[in-house]
């Protein structure tokens, strides 16, 4: 599969207020772009904007100036309806879900071609089936939702977006709440779809070890504006090592590893 860009951004200015009233700029001049096929890592320090980026990027809220260009369009241009058949979301928030079954609540991804009281036909069904399996969690579809442990739970609410049948996945830090092997299995499952899916898969992350290791591109939000690359690109012109500068943490550069001093 040949890797087009899905979305950029150009120009692009973040925070909080509207573009006649700009109450607090968290970023601004942001120029980046988003492939499909890729699984992109968005780093950097609590604080910095991370949230902000990703959930304005999601249309969650608006940007202040500039523009984000989704397949060739602005996002501008989108109904709520079209842009929830590109751009699908996982939040880091837990959602409190009672009663129904993990299959149900896949299910749910279909509305944007069913409406919300809408009937699954053959080829929603199909796609429920689909996302079940790609996320391997068919032993889970009849268990109650609120039954399941954390990671259980991401991996519905992943698959509840890739039933979705969205080009574009955004994930607000997908690993949080999870052990270190939960994370390690999230993160390349997340890889694995990005690439055998074709899909634009981005996500925010505190991992920096899983990150480097896993992504096929970093976004890293620096005092100094938005930098992005791979991650062997980011070690070698020295990016990595300004994020890590005063945390204590140093970089291998020969094979991307971190040690602490």
């Amino acid at each position: 599969m040949s890797q087009h860009t899905t979305v950029s951004l150009q120009d692009l200015c973040i925070g909080y207020g509207t573009s006649e009233k700009r109450e607090r700029i968290v970023a601004q001049h942001l120029h980046a772009e988003l492939h499909s096929g890729e699984l992109t890592c968005l780093l950097g320090a609590n604080g910095i904007g991370k949230s902000t980026l990703l959930r304005t990027l999601a249309a969650f809220q608006p940007k202040l100036d500039g523009d984000i260009i989704v397949d060739g369009q602005s996002i501008d241009s989108y109904t709520q309806r079209q842009q929830s058949k590109m751009i699908g979301i996982v939040l880091t928030e837990r959602p409190e879900v009672q009663q129904l079954t993990v299959e149900a609540l896949v299910s749910m991804g279909r509305q944007p071609y069913t409406g919300f009281f809408g009937k699954c036909k053959e080829d929603d069904v199909k796609a429920v089936n689909e996302a079940i399996e790609a996320v391997n969690i068919s032993a889970l579809r009849h268990r109650w939702f609120y039954t399941l442990s954390d990671g259980e739970r991401q991996k519905v609410m992943i698959a509840k977006t890739i039933a979705q049948q969205t080009p574009i996945i955004y994930l607000d830090e997908p690993t949080a709440f999870l052990d270190f092997p939960s994370k390690v299995e999230m993160m390349r499952l997340l890889r694995r779809i990005s690439q055998q899916q074709d899909k634009t898969v981005f996500l925010s992350t505190h991992d920096i070890t899983l990150a480097l290791q896993l992504a096929d591109q970093l976004w890293l939000m620096l005092a100094d504006g938005l930098h992005t690359g791979t991650p062997r690109e980011l070690a070698d012109d020295g990016t990595l090592n300004q994020y890590l500068t005063g945390t204590g943490i140093t970089l291998n550069q020969e094979d991307l590893t971190l040690k602490i001093q």
